[in-house]
């Protein structure tokens, strides 16, 4: 049996109005209540997804987790203030690739534990996210803000609706070396993401699964995009939901025939857990 699903959120578990259809919540209500651990599994902070845990009955639970910052940040929604694991980027590198973006004009985000910083904080990527995190828009060129308040940068990603802009980019900044090491990866079809070395989802699931005693194979994943394919391939059983791209597809042993809208996480969990 499946003792411990992580899920994506956006495009996943959430439908387009970043809702969680009906047919989703019924399910996780069921798992839950057969003693199945439900993890959000997401690129943002763990304060951006209290609506989601509220609406799954998750929020400030006991023994209950979230994966946030691809799973570089692991916190017990009990305990939000003092996660069990972090991470972050080297000063050097989050530097190089801040004034990378500035200088191409691109919208930048800049993640640290406590708070999101954008740079040029574009109408389209206004209208996509405000509401679902606590935004500082910043007009600095540089990171040196951030010596004043002694944060860290967890994680930094561009943001373009035009992908290929952002596959040209990676391609560049790999050449020449900036990324070595980094783990990279995209999401929602506009982000181009950077995380610290070894930083990724499936790394993060098997760290959960370990402090909570539950074998790999008793894991699940569910997921549909670039920065989800590490914890597909890691998990006892990986799933891309049906509006997934190609390469999660690839990376997952089912494909559900659902999307995000029609309920996708709640095929899994039927097939999966409550057919038991």
């Amino acid at each position: 049996m499946y003792r411990l699903i992580a899920s994506d959120l956006d495009e996943t578990l959430l439908d387009s109005n970043h809702r969680i259809p009906e047919r989703v919540r019924a399910a996780v209500a069921a798992a839950r209540e057969r003693g199945v651990r439900f993890v959000p599994a997401t690129g943002r902070p763990f304060n951006s997804v209290d609506g989601t845990l509220s609406d799954l009955g998750l929020l400030g639970e006991p023994g209950e987790y979230v994966l946030s910052f691809n799973g570089g940040v692991i916190t017990e929604n009990a305990n939000a203030a003092h996660p069990l694991t972090s991470c972050e980027l080297p000063d050097k590198t989050a530097e190089a690739l801040y004034e990378t973006g500035v200088e191409r004009g691109l919208c930048v985000h800049v993640y640290t534990l406590e708070h999101v910083y954008l740079y040029n904080y574009l109408p389209v990527e206004r209208a996509y996210i405000e509401g679902r995190m606590n935004i500082v828009e910043t007009h600095e060129r540089t990171l040196g803000f951030l010596e004043k308040t002694g944060e860290k940068v967890v994680k930094l990603l561009f943001m373009s609706t035009d992908m290929d802009e952002l596959r040209a980019l990676e391609a560049e900044l790999a050449t020449s070396g900036l990324t070595q090491g980094l783990d990279v990866v995209y999401s929602s079809n506009r982000y181009l993401e950077f995380n610290a070395p070894g930083i990724n989802k499936g790394t993060g699931l098997l760290e959960l699964a370990r402090l909570l005693g539950i074998p790999r194979d008793q894991t699940m994943a569910i997921g549909d995009n670039s920065n989800d394919i590490p914890m597909l391939r890691a998990a006892g059983l990986g799933v891309a939901v049906a509006n997934a791209t190609d390469e999660a597809k690839a990376a997952a042993g089912y494909v559900c025939e659902a999307g995000n809208n029609a309920g996708g996480v709640a095929e899994a969990i039927e097939r999966f857990v409550l057919s038991d």
